[in-house]
């Protein structure tokens, strides 16, 4: 099956710019050839540690809103030797009701040279609302691990500067700072009655335990505080989660090495997930739904075909990519590893489901 192919054209002298600071978040000028098209975008590398990678992520950004496009992001997913689980997670949280991004396997290559196999992502942007018809609203992005719903940093314990510290905003004003703001404040210091009926103001509870359980099943140990996205609704004012940077997953680490199956209770983590859980009413609806899921979604029967397809679809093309075609042994047992974690974990989170009630 053939994918899809992007070309990316940039001169000498732009390239030179790009590679003189791979940290810069300053774009250069390309063009991003689309089939017979092509368009003119400002370019820059993403990622955090991923740009000291031989094979590099990209981040294209057209001057104009394109095709309903403004923003288009290309993941190498180089610490995944599978090069499937950022869109393995994607997908398996759409199919559990949690609004998330599009994820399709792509080829890329840069002035006619061929850069191999990438995951091209879906920016969650206004436009990523107008494709779904939803109302608009501000979108923050948990840009580092004090977006863990607290008062406090994990890091140091110390006190934050601002309540909504670690987010930067994607859309909306400085209106919607302060929404934020009284969330995670009334979060931390409202006693339990009061939290129980006034979260129901900010958060909708269904859309948080359905993304709680998506994290707790891929087992994303960054995903609580980090690696996601908050949406508010204009429409109903409330909170969404919405799910970023999934390939820790399935069974492995931010380092690309394996995590033991076991590693992430059931009740996951975060300020904001302890204070729900420990109300009883919203605890019967998380272990509903994750019931729900571990039947129907997270299992080895659900999610074997759409993982051998998968992998079948991107061998031809994993032989011909120049940075992990030498790993193409790996890429044939990551499979079998991925869906003896599904079978291991879903076991596990059966055994735990009565720790919710």
């Amino acid at each position: 099956m053939d994918l899809p192919h992007f070309s990316i054209l940039i001169s000498d002298k732009q390239y030179r710019k790009l590679n003189r600071n791979i940290w810069s978040e300053k774009p250069v000028e390309a063009e991003l050839q689309i089939e017979d098209k092509t368009f003119d975008v400002d370019l820059l590398y993403r990622g955090n540690h991923v740009r000291e990678f031989s094979k590099k992520s990209y981040h294209c950004i057209f001057p104009e809103i394109t095709a309903g496009i403004k923003e288009i992001h290309y993941n190498a997913e180089f610490m995944d030797k599978s090069l499937m689980r950022n869109k393995l997670s994607l997908d398996f949280f759409s199919s559990i009701g949690v609004l998330s991004p599009t994820a399709k396997h792509v080829l890329l290559s840069i002035n006619e040279e061929n850069q191999g196999v990438y995951l091209q992502l879906e920016s969650v942007d206004r436009n990523f609302l107008k494709r779904r018809k939803l109302p608009s609203g501000p979108i923050y992005y948990a840009e580092n691990d004090d977006a863990n719903f607290s008062l406090h940093s994990p890091i140091d314990e110390d006190i934050k500067d601002s309540f909504d510290s670690g987010y930067s905003r994607k859309e909306g004003s400085s209106r919607d700072d302060k929404t934020l703001q009284e969330l995670i404040y009334k979060i931390n210091t409202l006693k339990k009655t009061e939290f129980e009926r006034a979260i129901l103001d900010y958060i909708n509870i269904d859309k948080y335990l359905r993304w709680l359980a998506g994290v707790v099943c891929t087992q994303n140990f960054d995903g609580f505080i980090h690696n996601y996205a908050l949406y508010r609704n204009s429409f109903t004012g409330l909170f969404e989660m919405i799910p970023w940077d999934y390939d820790a997953t399935w069974g492995q680490d931010i380092n690309g090495e394996e995590m033991e199956f076991d590693y992430i209770p059931i009740e996951g983590y975060n300020t904001l997930t302890a204070r729900l859980l420990d109300v009883p009413t919203f605890r019967k609806q998380y272990a509903k739904i994750f019931e729900e899921i571990l039947t129907y979604h997270f299992n080895k029967q659900n999610l074997y075909e759409k993982i051998n397809v998968m992998h079948n679809t991107l061998r031809p093309h994993v032989l011909r990519d120049p940075y992990v075609a030498k790993f193409i042994d790996d890429f044939d047992r990551e499979p079998g590893i991925i869906l003896k974690f599904i079978d291991d974990r879903h076991h596990y989170l059966r055994n735990h489901l009565q720790d919710l009630r």
